[in-house]
C-alpha cells in the first residue's frame, strides 16, 4: 500500500515513513485527524468519496486550533487523496485517514514551533464498522469531554482516549457501544458517533452546545429528513431518560454510517427492533453514498472519473 507523507507518496511496506519514539504525537497525542469514506459502485465502475471537501475543511479547522501548519488547501488535499486512492487501486469500500501532527523530537508540551509539523494520509478497506445490525448500548460512567477542556467539535488525537474508555467499558460488559453524557447530564453522543431520537413525528439530536462533534453524516441525515421525508428536525438538549422512552434511536457517523439502537441499559427502545423511519433514512443514506441517488451527487467526489 502507498501512503502520503510530508509531500511524498511512499511505499508503506518499505518502511519509508517513520515517526520517532520521541515525537510529540507519540508522547502527547498532539495531532488531529479525519475519517472519510469512499464507496465502490460496481455498476458505475466508480469510487465515490463522500463529502470529501467538507471533511478537509474540518480537518484544516482542527489543525488551526492545535497550531498545526498544513501546507495544503482543501482543493489540494482532495487531489492528493484522489491520486492516492488511484495509486492504491482502491475498488472497494475504503476508509481514508488524514492526520496532521506535531513530529518534534523534543520533550515538552509547547506547540508554538511549526518546524516539524507533519501531514500523512493513508487508506484501508472498510466494510461494516460494527458487525451487529442492531445495537445494544450502555450509558457510560465516563463523562464526555467539554469544549473548554479538549474541544470535541474538532478531532484531536489525544481527545479520543475519552472515547476509548467509554467504548471499552461498554464492550467489556457485553454491549455493542456506549452513549456518553456531558457535564450537565445531557445526552451527548457515542464514542465516535452522533445520536438521533425519533418520537411523535419529531427527529431530535443534541445541539453543538452540548459538546458534540458537528458530524458531517449528521448534517446529511438532517438534510435528508427535512427534504425527502418532510420531518421536523429539532436540535435540543436530551435527558438520559428520553433514550428509554423514544420510539426510535440511531447513531450516525462516517465509520458507523447509520446504525439502529434497539436497547439502552437493558431497556428496549420502542419495539426492540429497527424502526421504519430509521430504516428509510439508512436506505437513503446508502443510496446517496454509493452514487445511486442522482439528486445528491453534490455530496460525492468521483475518484476515477470527472467530478
Amino acid at each position: 500500500m502507498y501512503i502520503f507523507f510530508n509531500g511524498k507518496v511512499l511505499d508503506e511496506n518499505e518502511n519509508e515513513a517513520k515517526i520517532s519514539i520521541r515525537s510529540k504525537i507519540v508522547n502527547y497525542g498532539m495531532g488531529v485527524f479525519e475519517g472519510i469514506r469512499a464507496y465502490w459502485n460496481e455498476d458505475d465502475n466508480e469510487l465515490y468519496a463522500f463529502k470529501l471537501e467538507e471533511h478537509y475543511r474540518r480537518f484544516l479547522q482542527s489543525a488551526k486550533v492545535l497550531n498545526l501548519k498544513v501546507d495544503y488547501d482543501v482543493e489540494e488535499l482532495v487531489e492528493i487523496t484522489k491520486n492516492l486512492l488511484k495509486k492504491n487501486e482502491c475498488r472497494q469500500d475504503t476508509y481514508i485517514r488524514p492526520i496532521a501532527f506535531k513530529n518534534d523530537p523534543v520533550i515538552g508540551v509547547n506547540i508554538t514551533d511549526n518546524t516539524y509539523d507533519s501531514v500523512a494520509i493513508y487508506t484501508a478497506p472498510l466494510g461494516k464498522y460494527i458487525d451487529s445490525a442492531e445495537l445494544r448500548t450502555k450509558v457510560s460512567s465516563w463523562t464526555r469531554i467539554a469544549d473548554n477542556m479538549l474541544p470535541p467539535r474538532i478531532k484531536p488525537c489525544g481527545g479520543y482516549i475519552n472515547s476509548v474508555l467509554a467504548s471499552f467499558e461498554a464492550t467489556s460488559l457485553g454491549y455493542d457501544e456506549a452513549i456518553l453524557l456531558n457535564r450537565n447530564g445531557n445526552v451527548c453522543e457515542g464514542p465516535g458517533e452522533n445520536i438521533f431520537l425519533y418520537k411523535n413525528g419529531f427527529l431530535q439530536t443534541p445541539p453543538a452546545s452540548d459538546d458534540i462533534l458537528e458530524g458531517i453524516t449528521r448534517a446529511e441525515i438532517m438534510r435528508i429528513a427535512k427534504e425527502d421525508f418532510k420531518l421536523t428536525v429539532v436540535e435540543k438538549s436530551i435527558a438520559r431518560t428520553e433514550l428509554y422512552n423514544t420510539d426510535e434511536l440511531f447513531f450516525t457517523g462516517t465509520a458507523m454510517e447509520l446504525a439502529p439502537i434497539v436497547e439502552v441499559d437493558g431497556i428496549k427502545v420502542g419495539s426492540g427492533k429497527t424502526g421504519p423511519i430509521t430504516e428509510k433514512l439508512r436506505k437513503s443514506l446508502t443510496d446517496i453514498t454509493h452514487g445511486r441517488d442522482l439528486r445528491y451527487k453534490d455530496s460525492l467526489t468521483k475518484v476515477y472519473g470527472i467530478k
